[in-house]
Protein backbone atom coordinates (compact mmCIF):
# COMPACT_ATOMS: atom_id res chain seq x y z
CA UNK A 1 0.00 0.00 0.00
CA UNK A 2 1.24 3.61 -1.22
CA UNK A 3 -0.67 5.17 1.74
CA UNK A 4 -0.62 4.98 5.51
CA UNK A 5 -1.96 5.98 8.41
CA UNK A 6 0.72 8.21 10.63
CA UNK A 7 1.07 8.32 14.19
CA UNK A 8 -2.82 8.43 14.65
CA UNK A 9 -2.58 11.68 14.43
CA UNK A 10 -5.45 11.70 11.18
CA UNK A 11 -2.22 12.41 7.99
CA UNK A 12 -2.66 10.55 5.20
CA UNK A 13 0.12 10.08 3.02
CA UNK A 14 0.32 9.00 -0.84
CA UNK A 15 3.67 8.93 -3.27
CA UNK A 16 5.36 10.88 -0.53
CA UNK A 17 2.33 13.99 -0.49
CA UNK A 18 0.47 14.51 2.59
CA UNK A 19 -3.20 15.01 2.67
CA UNK A 20 -5.52 16.36 5.34
CA UNK A 21 -8.23 13.80 4.58
CA UNK A 22 -8.47 11.00 3.32
CA UNK A 23 -10.92 11.73 0.88
CA UNK A 24 -8.58 14.17 -1.08
CA UNK A 25 -5.72 11.31 -0.88
CA UNK A 26 -8.26 8.81 -2.55
CA UNK A 27 -8.93 11.66 -5.56
CA UNK A 28 -5.20 11.79 -6.08
CA UNK A 29 -4.78 8.12 -6.07
CA UNK A 30 -7.67 7.68 -8.95
CA UNK A 31 -6.03 10.66 -11.00
CA UNK A 32 -2.91 8.52 -11.00
CA UNK A 33 -4.44 5.66 -11.41
CA UNK A 34 -5.89 7.27 -15.01
CA UNK A 35 -2.43 8.35 -15.91
CA UNK A 36 -0.81 5.37 -15.71
CA UNK A 37 -3.32 3.69 -17.51
CA UNK A 38 -2.75 6.53 -20.38
CA UNK A 39 0.36 5.85 -20.23
CA UNK A 40 -0.05 1.75 -21.67
CA UNK A 41 -0.07 0.29 -18.20
CA UNK A 42 -2.86 -2.61 -18.13
CA UNK A 43 -6.06 -2.72 -15.81
CA UNK A 44 -4.22 -4.82 -12.77
CA UNK A 45 -0.60 -2.83 -12.88
CA UNK A 46 -2.34 0.39 -12.68
CA UNK A 47 -4.20 -0.80 -10.06
CA UNK A 48 -0.98 -2.00 -8.08
CA UNK A 49 0.66 0.87 -9.01
CA UNK A 50 -1.41 2.73 -7.14
CA UNK A 51 -2.10 0.27 -4.33
CA UNK A 52 -5.27 -0.90 -4.62
CA UNK A 53 -6.65 -4.51 -5.85
CA UNK A 54 -7.61 -4.93 -9.83
CA UNK A 55 -11.33 -5.30 -8.31
CA UNK A 56 -11.28 -1.39 -6.65
CA UNK A 57 -10.14 -0.35 -10.27
CA UNK A 58 -13.19 -1.77 -12.10
CA UNK A 59 -15.68 0.07 -9.45
CA UNK A 60 -13.57 2.88 -10.23
CA UNK A 61 -14.40 2.63 -13.99
CA UNK A 62 -17.32 0.94 -14.06
CA UNK A 63 -18.90 1.88 -11.14
CA UNK A 64 -21.72 -1.06 -9.57
CA UNK A 65 -24.97 -1.74 -7.66
CA UNK A 66 -24.70 -2.13 -3.95
CA UNK A 67 -26.48 -5.17 -2.13
CA UNK A 68 -28.66 -2.35 -0.95
CA UNK A 69 -29.53 -1.35 -4.57
CA UNK A 70 -27.66 1.97 -4.36
CA UNK A 71 -25.47 2.51 -7.81
CA UNK A 72 -22.17 3.62 -7.18
CA UNK A 73 -21.16 5.56 -10.21
CA UNK A 74 -18.17 5.44 -11.74
CA UNK A 75 -15.35 7.89 -10.39
CA UNK A 76 -12.96 8.08 -12.76
CA UNK A 77 -13.10 8.84 -16.86
CA UNK A 78 -10.37 7.54 -18.58
CA UNK A 79 -12.28 6.12 -22.10
CA UNK A 80 -13.19 9.30 -23.50
CA UNK A 81 -9.87 10.49 -25.16
CA UNK A 82 -9.34 13.21 -28.60
CA UNK A 83 -11.15 10.68 -30.60
CA UNK A 84 -14.17 9.91 -28.77
CA UNK A 85 -17.17 11.46 -29.60
CA UNK A 86 -20.24 11.45 -27.07
CA UNK A 87 -23.22 9.23 -28.23
CA UNK A 88 -26.09 11.62 -27.53
CA UNK A 89 -25.17 15.39 -28.02
CA UNK A 90 -28.45 18.02 -26.96
CA UNK A 91 -30.49 19.84 -29.45
CA UNK A 92 -29.15 23.14 -28.49
CA UNK A 93 -25.62 22.33 -29.35
CA UNK A 94 -24.99 21.66 -33.53
CA UNK A 95 -24.55 18.77 -34.99
CA UNK A 96 -21.80 16.93 -36.88
CA UNK A 97 -24.21 17.79 -39.55
CA UNK A 98 -24.41 21.37 -39.41
CA UNK A 99 -21.24 21.59 -39.24
CA UNK A 100 -20.61 19.72 -42.51
CA UNK A 101 -22.99 22.36 -44.13
CA UNK A 102 -21.51 25.71 -42.39
CA UNK A 103 -18.32 24.43 -43.95
CA UNK A 104 -19.70 23.75 -47.40
CA UNK A 105 -21.48 27.15 -47.60
CA UNK A 106 -18.79 29.20 -46.07
CA UNK A 107 -16.24 27.71 -48.56
CA UNK A 108 -18.74 28.91 -51.17
CA UNK A 109 -18.84 32.27 -50.08
CA UNK A 110 -22.17 32.12 -48.39
CA UNK A 111 -22.70 35.23 -45.08
CA UNK A 112 -22.84 34.27 -42.04
CA UNK A 113 -26.27 35.08 -41.57
CA UNK A 114 -27.53 33.39 -45.06
CA UNK A 115 -25.82 30.70 -43.25
CA UNK A 116 -27.83 31.01 -39.79
CA UNK A 117 -31.01 31.46 -41.66
CA UNK A 118 -30.44 28.19 -43.33
CA UNK A 119 -30.01 26.16 -40.30
CA UNK A 120 -32.68 28.14 -38.20
CA UNK A 121 -30.13 29.01 -35.73
CA UNK A 122 -29.01 32.76 -34.59
CA UNK A 123 -26.51 34.26 -36.59
CA UNK A 124 -24.70 34.83 -33.07
CA UNK A 125 -24.27 31.11 -33.13
CA UNK A 126 -22.81 30.47 -36.38
CA UNK A 127 -19.88 33.28 -35.63
CA UNK A 128 -19.24 31.54 -32.38
CA UNK A 129 -18.80 28.63 -33.75
CA UNK A 130 -16.76 30.03 -36.78
CA UNK A 131 -14.77 32.20 -34.10
CA UNK A 132 -14.01 29.32 -31.92
CA UNK A 133 -13.28 26.62 -34.39
CA UNK A 134 -11.32 27.57 -36.97
CA UNK A 135 -8.27 25.65 -37.75
CA UNK A 136 -5.45 28.56 -36.78
CA UNK A 137 -2.82 26.28 -38.54
CA UNK A 138 -5.08 26.67 -41.79
CA UNK A 139 -7.30 29.52 -41.14
CA UNK A 140 -10.17 26.90 -42.54
CA UNK A 141 -13.22 25.68 -40.94
CA UNK A 142 -12.62 22.02 -40.85
CA UNK A 143 -16.30 20.44 -39.66
CA UNK A 144 -14.42 16.92 -38.03
CA UNK A 145 -12.11 18.70 -36.15
CA UNK A 146 -14.63 21.18 -34.80
CA UNK A 147 -16.89 18.63 -33.60
CA UNK A 148 -14.15 17.07 -31.81
CA UNK A 149 -13.37 20.06 -30.29
CA UNK A 150 -16.94 20.38 -29.40
CA UNK A 151 -16.79 16.95 -27.66
CA UNK A 152 -13.66 17.63 -25.61
CA UNK A 153 -15.68 20.45 -24.24
CA UNK A 154 -18.10 18.56 -22.93
CA UNK A 155 -15.96 16.46 -21.12
CA UNK A 156 -17.46 15.50 -17.39
CA UNK A 157 -16.34 16.01 -14.61
CA UNK A 158 -14.50 19.12 -14.90
CA UNK A 159 -11.25 20.00 -12.44
CA UNK A 160 -12.96 22.07 -9.36
CA UNK A 161 -11.82 25.73 -9.48
CA UNK A 162 -10.94 25.86 -6.31
CA UNK A 163 -9.04 23.06 -6.27
CA UNK A 164 -7.04 24.34 -9.63
CA UNK A 165 -6.60 27.72 -8.60
CA UNK A 166 -3.38 28.02 -5.66
CA UNK A 167 -4.49 30.05 -2.67
CA UNK A 168 -8.00 30.21 -3.68
CA UNK A 169 -9.26 26.83 -1.28
CA UNK A 170 -7.32 28.28 1.45
CA UNK A 171 -8.72 32.00 1.30
CA UNK A 172 -12.59 30.69 1.29
CA UNK A 173 -12.04 28.29 3.99
CA UNK A 174 -10.73 31.54 5.71
CA UNK A 175 -13.72 33.57 5.09
CA UNK A 176 -16.29 30.93 6.18
CA UNK A 177 -14.35 30.61 9.78
CA UNK A 178 -14.51 34.06 10.07
CA UNK A 179 -18.17 33.63 10.00
CA UNK A 180 -18.84 35.39 6.49
CA UNK A 181 -21.27 34.11 4.07
CA UNK A 182 -20.47 32.74 0.67
CA UNK A 183 -21.84 35.89 -0.64
CA UNK A 184 -19.16 37.57 0.98
CA UNK A 185 -16.47 35.90 0.16
CA UNK A 186 -16.81 36.24 -3.36
CA UNK A 187 -17.56 39.79 -3.10
CA UNK A 188 -14.79 40.21 -1.01
CA UNK A 189 -12.26 37.98 -3.68
CA UNK A 190 -13.19 40.54 -6.49
CA UNK A 191 -12.55 43.50 -4.36
CA UNK A 192 -9.06 41.93 -3.26
CA UNK A 193 -8.08 40.52 -6.84
CA UNK A 194 -10.05 43.17 -9.30
CA UNK A 195 -7.25 42.34 -12.14
CA UNK A 196 -7.21 38.87 -11.45
CA UNK A 197 -10.18 37.12 -12.78
CA UNK A 198 -8.62 33.43 -11.78
CA UNK A 199 -9.78 34.20 -8.18
CA UNK A 200 -12.82 35.17 -8.67
CA UNK A 201 -15.55 32.53 -7.78
CA UNK A 202 -19.85 32.99 -7.75
CA UNK A 203 -21.53 32.20 -4.63
CA UNK A 204 -22.84 28.80 -6.12
CA UNK A 205 -19.29 27.68 -6.70
CA UNK A 206 -18.71 27.68 -2.76
CA UNK A 207 -21.79 26.63 -1.90
CA UNK A 208 -21.31 23.55 -4.06
CA UNK A 209 -18.49 22.94 -2.53
CA UNK A 210 -19.74 22.77 0.77
CA UNK A 211 -22.55 20.63 0.13
CA UNK A 212 -22.19 18.19 -2.67
CA UNK A 213 -21.22 14.91 -0.52
CA UNK A 214 -18.82 12.91 -2.93
CA UNK A 215 -15.99 15.59 -3.41
CA UNK A 216 -16.74 18.35 -1.20
CA UNK A 217 -13.75 20.01 -0.02
CA UNK A 218 -15.47 21.92 3.00
CA UNK A 219 -17.83 19.28 4.14
CA UNK A 220 -15.85 19.03 7.12
CA UNK A 221 -16.48 22.44 8.56
CA UNK A 222 -20.33 22.41 7.69
CA UNK A 223 -21.54 23.27 10.86
CA UNK A 224 -19.41 25.72 11.07
CA UNK A 225 -19.32 26.98 7.68
CA UNK A 226 -22.63 28.47 7.11
CA UNK A 227 -24.94 30.55 9.70
CA UNK A 228 -27.69 28.23 8.86
CA UNK A 229 -25.41 24.93 10.19
CA UNK A 230 -27.74 22.47 7.08
CA UNK A 231 -25.65 19.67 6.24
CA UNK A 232 -28.24 19.24 3.04
CA UNK A 233 -29.54 22.17 0.70
CA UNK A 234 -32.76 22.98 0.79
CA UNK A 235 -34.54 23.09 -2.27
CA UNK A 236 -36.74 25.92 -3.23
CA UNK A 237 -39.53 25.54 -5.70
CA UNK A 238 -40.80 28.14 -7.86
CA UNK A 239 -44.31 29.22 -6.89
CA UNK A 240 -45.36 27.83 -10.34
CA UNK A 241 -44.37 24.41 -9.97
CA UNK A 242 -45.35 23.76 -6.57
CA UNK A 243 -47.06 20.81 -6.25
CA UNK A 244 -51.38 21.00 -6.04
CA UNK A 245 -52.30 21.92 -2.17
CA UNK A 246 -55.22 20.37 -2.09
CA UNK A 247 -56.98 17.47 -4.74
CA UNK A 248 -59.48 19.43 -5.75
CA UNK A 249 -58.29 22.79 -7.12
CA UNK A 250 -58.19 25.80 -4.80
CA UNK A 251 -60.04 29.45 -6.40
CA UNK A 252 -57.33 31.74 -5.40
CA UNK A 253 -58.47 35.22 -3.82
CA UNK A 254 -57.12 37.18 -6.89
CA UNK A 255 -60.74 35.69 -8.85
CA UNK A 256 -62.65 36.59 -6.18
CA UNK A 257 -64.75 39.48 -7.58
CA UNK A 258 -64.11 43.07 -6.74
CA UNK A 259 -67.65 43.72 -5.22
CA UNK A 260 -65.92 41.75 -2.16
CA UNK A 261 -63.30 44.51 -1.26
CA UNK A 262 -64.84 47.05 -1.06
CA UNK A 263 -67.81 45.10 1.83
CA UNK A 264 -70.73 47.06 -0.45
CA UNK A 265 -72.24 43.33 -1.08
CA UNK A 266 -73.13 41.72 2.53
CA UNK A 267 -72.76 37.54 2.63
CA UNK A 268 -68.85 37.10 2.30
CA UNK A 269 -67.35 35.49 5.10
CA UNK A 270 -63.78 34.72 6.23
CA UNK A 271 -62.16 32.17 7.99
CA UNK A 272 -60.00 30.75 10.41
CA UNK A 273 -58.93 28.49 13.14
CA UNK A 274 -58.19 29.29 16.64
CA UNK A 275 -55.76 26.69 18.24
CA UNK A 276 -54.77 25.29 21.68
CA UNK A 277 -51.99 24.03 23.45
CA UNK A 278 -50.16 22.23 21.08
CA UNK A 279 -52.15 22.70 18.03
CA UNK A 280 -54.18 19.70 19.40
CA UNK A 281 -57.42 21.27 20.01
CA UNK A 282 -59.20 24.33 18.36
CA UNK A 283 -62.15 26.51 17.40
CA UNK A 284 -63.00 27.63 13.95
CA UNK A 285 -64.29 31.49 12.93
CA UNK A 286 -66.22 32.92 10.60
CA UNK A 287 -66.56 36.55 10.09
CA UNK A 288 -68.84 38.66 7.47
CA UNK A 289 -66.77 41.08 5.77
CA UNK A 290 -69.91 44.22 6.07
CA UNK A 291 -71.01 43.69 9.53
CA UNK A 292 -68.36 42.06 11.52
CA UNK A 293 -71.10 39.49 12.69
CA UNK A 294 -69.15 35.99 13.86
CA UNK A 295 -69.83 32.54 14.16
CA UNK A 296 -68.09 30.05 16.17
CA UNK A 297 -67.70 26.39 15.47
CA UNK A 298 -67.62 23.58 18.09
CA UNK A 299 -65.09 21.59 16.98
CA UNK A 300 -64.86 18.60 19.82
CA UNK A 301 -63.65 15.74 17.83
CA UNK A 302 -61.23 17.20 16.12
CA UNK A 303 -60.28 19.71 13.67
CA UNK A 304 -59.40 17.62 10.60
CA UNK A 305 -60.82 18.53 6.87
CA UNK A 306 -63.72 16.16 7.52
CA UNK A 307 -64.97 18.07 11.27
CA UNK A 308 -64.32 21.38 9.69
CA UNK A 309 -66.23 20.96 6.75
CA UNK A 310 -69.43 19.72 8.61
CA UNK A 311 -69.14 22.45 11.00
CA UNK A 312 -69.05 24.99 8.64
CA UNK A 313 -72.32 23.52 7.02
CA UNK A 314 -74.09 23.02 10.16
CA UNK A 315 -74.14 26.36 11.52
CA UNK A 316 -74.30 28.40 7.86
CA UNK A 317 -77.31 26.09 6.35
CA UNK A 318 -79.62 28.49 7.84
CA UNK A 319 -78.64 31.66 6.78
CA UNK A 320 -80.66 33.35 3.92
CA UNK A 321 -78.84 32.41 0.65
CA UNK A 322 -77.99 36.34 0.85
CA UNK A 323 -75.52 35.61 3.27
CA UNK A 324 -73.82 32.97 1.58
CA UNK A 325 -72.00 34.66 -1.06
CA UNK A 326 -68.35 33.58 -0.38
CA UNK A 327 -65.57 32.18 2.10
CA UNK A 328 -62.41 33.18 2.50
CA UNK A 329 -59.53 31.10 4.37
CA UNK A 330 -56.08 30.12 4.07
CA UNK A 331 -54.76 27.42 2.86
CA UNK A 332 -54.84 25.31 5.70
CA UNK A 333 -55.71 21.33 5.48
CA UNK A 334 -58.65 21.63 7.54
CA UNK A 335 -60.42 23.18 4.46
CA UNK A 336 -58.97 20.52 1.97
CA UNK A 337 -62.82 19.27 1.76
CA UNK A 338 -63.41 22.59 0.10
CA UNK A 339 -65.42 21.54 -2.49
CA UNK A 340 -68.04 19.64 -0.28
CA UNK A 341 -68.83 23.25 1.40
CA UNK A 342 -69.38 25.18 -2.08
CA UNK A 343 -71.97 22.40 -2.94
CA UNK A 344 -74.30 22.13 0.20
CA UNK A 345 -74.18 25.79 0.63
CA UNK A 346 -74.20 26.77 -2.68
CA UNK A 347 -71.28 29.00 -2.28
CA UNK A 348 -67.57 29.99 -3.51
CA UNK A 349 -64.67 29.22 -1.63
CA UNK A 350 -61.09 31.56 -2.01
CA UNK A 351 -58.50 30.64 -1.01
CA UNK A 352 -55.46 33.30 0.48
CA UNK A 353 -52.07 33.15 -0.68
CA UNK A 354 -49.56 31.53 1.56
CA UNK A 355 -48.62 33.67 4.69
CA UNK A 356 -50.17 36.29 3.74
CA UNK A 357 -52.96 36.88 6.80
CA UNK A 358 -53.75 40.74 6.10
CA UNK A 359 -55.58 39.18 2.86
CA UNK A 360 -58.52 38.21 5.97
CA UNK A 361 -57.59 41.29 7.93
CA UNK A 362 -61.47 41.27 9.35
CA UNK A 363 -61.12 37.46 10.51
CA UNK A 364 -57.48 38.09 12.00
CA UNK A 365 -58.76 41.09 13.93
CA UNK A 366 -61.33 39.33 15.54
CA UNK A 367 -59.38 36.33 16.47
CA UNK A 368 -57.62 38.87 18.49
CA UNK A 369 -60.54 39.60 20.42
CA UNK A 370 -61.55 36.17 21.05
CA UNK A 371 -58.26 35.55 22.76
CA UNK A 372 -59.56 37.44 25.52
CA UNK A 373 -62.06 34.17 25.70
CA UNK A 374 -59.67 31.92 24.46
CA UNK A 375 -56.26 32.11 25.88
CA UNK A 376 -53.58 31.15 24.12
CA UNK A 377 -51.54 28.04 25.28
CA UNK A 378 -55.50 26.28 26.80
CA UNK A 379 -57.12 23.47 25.87
CA UNK A 380 -59.73 24.74 23.59
CA UNK A 381 -61.81 21.33 23.95
CA UNK A 382 -63.10 21.80 27.16
CA UNK A 383 -65.61 24.95 26.27
CA UNK A 384 -68.95 23.53 25.43
CA UNK A 385 -70.64 24.56 22.35
CA UNK A 386 -73.34 26.50 24.45
CA UNK A 387 -70.01 28.51 26.21
CA UNK A 388 -68.92 29.58 22.11
CA UNK A 389 -72.30 30.22 21.35
CA UNK A 390 -72.81 32.82 24.12
CA UNK A 391 -68.76 34.14 23.31
CA UNK A 392 -70.28 34.81 19.99
CA UNK A 393 -73.67 36.39 21.21
CA UNK A 394 -71.67 39.03 23.31
CA UNK A 395 -69.28 39.53 20.57
CA UNK A 396 -72.05 40.44 18.20
CA UNK A 397 -74.16 42.82 20.98
CA UNK A 398 -70.66 44.83 21.08
CA UNK A 399 -70.93 48.20 19.46
CA UNK A 400 -67.92 48.72 16.47
CA UNK A 401 -66.54 51.91 15.39
CA UNK A 402 -66.46 50.60 11.81
CA UNK A 403 -69.94 50.43 11.77
CA UNK A 404 -70.77 53.81 13.65
CA UNK A 405 -70.93 52.30 16.69
CA UNK A 406 -73.34 49.83 15.50
CA UNK A 407 -73.53 46.16 16.42
CA UNK A 408 -73.14 43.42 14.66
CA UNK A 409 -76.23 41.70 15.44
CA UNK A 410 -77.93 45.23 14.56
CA UNK A 411 -76.34 45.35 11.11
CA UNK A 412 -76.66 41.81 9.85
CA UNK A 413 -80.99 41.71 11.46
CA UNK A 414 -81.31 44.81 9.22
CA UNK A 415 -79.68 43.05 6.09
CA UNK A 416 -82.16 40.15 6.56
CA UNK A 417 -85.04 42.15 6.98
CA UNK A 418 -84.28 44.03 3.81
CA UNK A 419 -84.59 40.43 2.09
Amino acid sequence: MTDRWEDQVGRWVFEGVEYATRGEMCVARRRRYVEYLKAGMNFTQAAHAVGVSKRTGKVWRHGRVRSDGRVVRPCVDWYRSTVDIPGKISSRYLSQDERISIADWRKNGMSVRAIARRLHRSASTVSRELARNTNPATGMYEPYRAQQLSADRLKRPKPVKIRTIPGLLDRIRFGLESHWSPEQIAGRLRTMFPDDKTMHVCTETIYQAIYVQARSELRKDITKALRSGRARRRPHSQTDSRRPRFREPMVMISERPAEVEDRAIPGHWEGDLICGAGNKSAIGTLVERSTRFTILLHLPDGHDAEHVQQAIINKMRYLPKLLRNSLTWDQGVELALHKRISTALDMRVYFCDPHSPWQRGTNENTNGLLRQYFPKGTDLSVYPEAYLDAVAEELNDRPRKTLDYKKPSEKILELINAA
